[in-house]
């Protein structure tokens, strides 16, 4: 026994080895934080759990976790065979004695984790039709209050207002300031243009944007919040987000793109002299279709105007007065019709018929039922004759009569009869009572 007993503190059991080994992975401070990358491999999305999937190369694989929270902080979808760059530790699972990878975050490889959440989110707005063609709106011609949001400090705002009072002085010109690079630029811009949306009513048309820059400077204006409210908007958007090069999802969901600010602004206000021009030009080409006018003959003997006119009345009026006179006729003919049929079936003609009908139907039920009250009496009769004739009053008077015992019951054979017993004799006139003295059985001769 106590060999056995030193057999049994010799040997590990299972769960003591692969806490040990859990416990060696855990204290390394080089698997703490390991930088990885690998193509995905069996991922498959479970919506609102944790993500279990694989990482490998041309030559091994690993197992990864993902915990929920840190897959809900990813900011691009992940795809089967995506490379991808992932930071997190190395463990094991205790319970079946594996080692894993628990990735902490993860970001797309090859072009980058920013071009990559671009190219996603651009496909998924696109689908969702925010990009469509139709749902852009067109840009006021002159309007009168033009809301702007930038930077309050950059060359944005400048270039705006020079450009917007050169051409249109008229226009009044509202700055709500944003951040427009930065962590909390996106919230600064959907704050501004909340602002503006409270006030759609005052303004005819909104401009957004901010300088050239590098993809993460202006980055802001891919943010799906961002890129959302700019589809709301209730007036025309103009977006003129970094420089002609640039292209931002702003730029997509805005009704008009503008490669510059200026360009912004030309396109939202109209050149006062371009316009000027065109009125003066519309002026001359109505004062010579006025001239025209004066010197036609129509002016100099209006009355040529309404001479056909008058010609034509007439000759309207006599087609009316003609029509007139047929559609009078027409309906008295139809009305005398309807008198000579109203006079057919006029009520008191109808009423006389009907009491005719009424008094012949009578007289008809009158002598039916006498005939059948006569059939009635005449069959009454036969029967009380048949009764008669058949009534044992009847053979009583000539000169028959019938016999009953004690108990009443009619005798009808001798075998119902004893000597002594009593009888009863019905006659014509009355009934008789005797006793049976003797009896003899034989057919009655």
């Amino acid at each position: 026994m106590d060999s056995i007993k030193g057999m049994d503190e010799k040997y590990l059991t299972v769960s003591e080895l692969n806490w040990y080994v859990k416990q060696k992975f855990d204290r390394d401070p080089y698997l703490r934080q390991i930088f990885l990358q690998g193509e995905l491999s069996n991922f498959r999305f479970r919506r609102g759990g944790h993500q279990y999937f694989s990482l490998k190369d041309d030559k091994s694989k690993i197992n990864v976790v993902m915990f929920r929270g840190d897959f809900d902080k990813v900011k691009f979808e992940p795809e089967e065979g995506m490379k991808v760059y992932v930071t997190g530790r190395l463990s094991t699972y205790e319970a079946k004695g594996s080692y894993q990878f628990y990735a902490k975050s993860m970001e797309p490889a090859g072009l980058g984790a920013l071009y990559e959440r671009f190219r996603q989110l651009q496909e998924k707005l696109a689908k969702e039709g925010l990009f469509a063609q139709e749902h852009k709106r067109p840009l006021p011609l002159f309007p009168d209050k033009i809301a702007v949001v930038t930077s309050a400090s950059g060359a944005v705002i400048h270039d705006i207002m020079v450009t917007a009072n050169r051409r249109f002085p008229h226009a009044e010109i509202d700055l709500f300031p944003a951040q427009v690079q930065g962590e909390s630029a996106a919230g600064s811009l959907v704050s501004a243009m909340q602002q503006i949306q409270a006030r759609a009513d005052e303004y005819d048309v909104l401009i957004i944007g901010r300088g050239g820059g590098s993809l993460e400077d202006l980055w802001p204006f891919n943010e799906e919040e961002v890129v959302r409210q700019v589809y709301a908007m209730k007036m025309p958007v103009i977006s003129s987000v970094g420089h002609e090069t640039d292209t931002t999802l702003c730029d997509l969901v805005a009704d008009c793109r503008a490669a510059t600010p200026t360009a912004a602004a030309e396109m939202a206000t109209p050149a006062l002299t371009l316009v000027l021009t065109d009125i003066r030009a519309v002026i001359q080409v109505r004062a010579q279709a006025q001239a025209q006018l004066e010197n036609s003959f129509i002016m100099k003997e209006p009355q040529r105007l309404y001479e056909q006119k008058m010609q034509q009345v007439d000759q309207l009026s006599q087609q009316l007065s003609q029509m007139m006179e047929v559609i009078v006729k027409d309906q008295g003919q139809k009305l005398s019709l309807l008198t000579q049929r109203l006079q057919h079936q006029a009520p008191d003609r109808r009423i006389k018929q009907l009491k005719q009908e009424n008094s012949y139907l009578a007289k008809s039920l009158e002598m039916g039922i006498k005939r059948i009250l006569e059939q009635k009496q005449a069959a009454c009769r036969q029967a009380v004759q048949q009764l008669d004739d058949y009534s044992p009053l009847k053979t009583l008077a000539r000169g028959y009569s019938y016999t009953t015992d004690a108990s009443g019951n009619v005798v009808k054979s001798v075998q119902q009869l004893a000597p002594g017993d009593q009888v009863r004799l019905h006659l014509k006139d009355g009934q008789a009572i005797g006793r049976i003295e003797e009896i003899k059985e034989g057919k009655n001769d």
